[in-house]
């Protein structure tokens, strides 16, 4: 029928599972696929159209069935009134206009007529046409309703057949094939239509956590920049200022602290922009030749104690237990450490104050056991080691987020299962952080 070329199926909006726009689609197939996919596009933008062309085309061939005589080859009256045969038809064709929107109003509206033609046995073939509103029933509707609507189409002939002998082998077998074929017909286009939009929805919602996983993974990116950022930065800046203020302080009395001070300066600067270069030249797509080095080890903490101490602080390092055994640390972990020991040495630098009867120094203990490594960082300062202090000649300078310095640890321990305390030591006045990060074969 051609009223199958166009169903209440809605095709995606975007390419979807068998849209044939492959370059391995036969040109034919592609054509076809591309000549119904507008056709449906048109037919939604105008369905009354589709609509109208259809029931035109079945009302020209019920008109064309009576002028020719051709219902006469089938008819077991042919002494019907040919006014009657051609009411029938049109009966029969007309109402297929509302086909899509009531098909069961049209069957019902359809059933006294067919009635009517089994009962004058005119059999007209456009009663046939009955089976176009029960295909668009099989394709829409539940179960029931398609049952209702086959009671509906050959009702009125098995009450005929009470009247005409022989009608049961003729004309109620076929419409029991008929409606057979066009209800499982609807059921088939329906079961495709719905897997197909439900693979359809399945990717978009696919796309859509995709998109929102990338959104997730670019914010986590932001975060550990941020954090590498400020560690670099905070952390060199710190070592800077300490060795500008020591060597103005030294100018004047030894030039030669002055110009250690000044070396230091300059090796430092070098470095973090060494570091910042690396950082930056990986984030860039466009720079095949960025460099890739790896990140701090604990190997180097013995270098950024050494510049910590150029600086002028005063920093103690001790080491309990055996590193590696029995479970080596990954570099992620090796670089958490690095990471907080850093910033708990930065924070000391630009926060705490020197105690009065002692100078300003600072204790860093790892100790390493068979399922964590710990790392306590303490200082001797009276000021705090969290950025809520001030250091003496920083009056003027803006205030920094109190909070910033340790939530940062804290976000690197939480990678990897691990806690960070931070607080006052009651016994001097000094401050520590301790680090505990369980082993990647224990975690917490």
């Amino acid at each position: 029928m051609t009223d199958l070329a166009t169903t209440d199926a809605k095709p995606p909006a975007g390419p979807g599972p068998g849209s044939g726009t492959g370059s391995d689609t036969a040109p034919l197939t592609r054509a076809i696929r591309s000549g119904l996919d507008r056709l449906r596009a048109f037919d939604r933008r105008r369905p009354l159209v589709w609509d109208a062309v259809v029931t035109a085309f079945w009302t020209v061939a019920a008109v064309l069935d009576y002028t020719s005589g051709g219902w006469r080859t089938v008819a077991r009256d042919v002494t019907a009134p040919e006014s009657l045969v051609l009411l029938m038809s049109l009966c029969f064709s007309l109402p297929l206009l509302l086909r899509r929107r009531h098909p069961m109003a049209v069957l019902l509206l359809m059933a006294p007529v067919s009635l009517l033609n089994v009962w004058t046995g005119a059999v007209v073939q456009a009663a046939l046409l009955q089976l176009i509103p029960a295909f668009q029933i099989a394709l829409r509707f539940p179960l029931r309703r398609l049952a209702a609507a086959g009671l509906v189409l050959c009702a009125p002939v098995a009450a005929g057949a009470a009247r005409i002998p022989g009608i049961w082998d003729q004309q109620l077998v076929s419409y029991l094939w008929g409606f057979v074929f066009v209800a499982l017909l609807g059921i088939a286009v329906r079961t495709r239509r719905d897997y197909t939009e439900a693979l359809v929805e399945r990717a978009h919602r696919l796309e859509h956590e995709r998109d929102q996983q990338a959104r997730l993974a670019a914010a986590a990116e932001r975060t550990r920049i941020a954090r590498e950022m400020h560690d670099i930065i905070g952390h060199n800046l710190s070592v800077i200022t300490g060795l500008a203020d020591g060597g103005a302080y030294a100018a004047a009395k030894s030039p030669e602290r002055a110009a250690q001070a000044l070396d230091a300066i300059g090796t430092t600067s070098r470095q973090a922009l060494s570091e910042l270069r690396r950082l930056l030249g990986v984030l860039r797509d466009d720079h095949p030749d960025a460099d890739r080095a790896p990140q701090p080890t604990l190997d180097d903490l013995a270098l950024l104690i050494e510049r910590v101490r150029r600086a002028g602080l005063p920093v103690h390092l001790e080491s309990h237990g055996e590193p590696g055994r029995p479970t080596p640390l990954t570099p992620g972990r090796q670089l958490t450490v690095y990471r907080v020991v850093q910033e708990s040495l930065t924070n000391t630098l630009k926060h705490a104050s020197p105690p009065t009867d002692a100078p300003l120094s600072a204790t860093v203990t790892l100790t390493y056991t068979p399922t964590h490594i710990d790392a306590r960082i303490t200082d001797t300062g009276t000021g705090t080691g969290t950025g809520t202090g001030t250091a003496p000649d920083a009056q003027d300078a803006p205030a920094p987020t109190p909070a910033q310095g340790i939530m940062g640890m804290r976000e690197r321990a939480a990678l990897y299962n691990g806690t960070i305390e931070a607080g006052p030591l009651p016994a001097h006045g000094g401050w520590h952080i301790h680090l505990r990060l369980p082993l990647e074969d224990h975690p917490q």
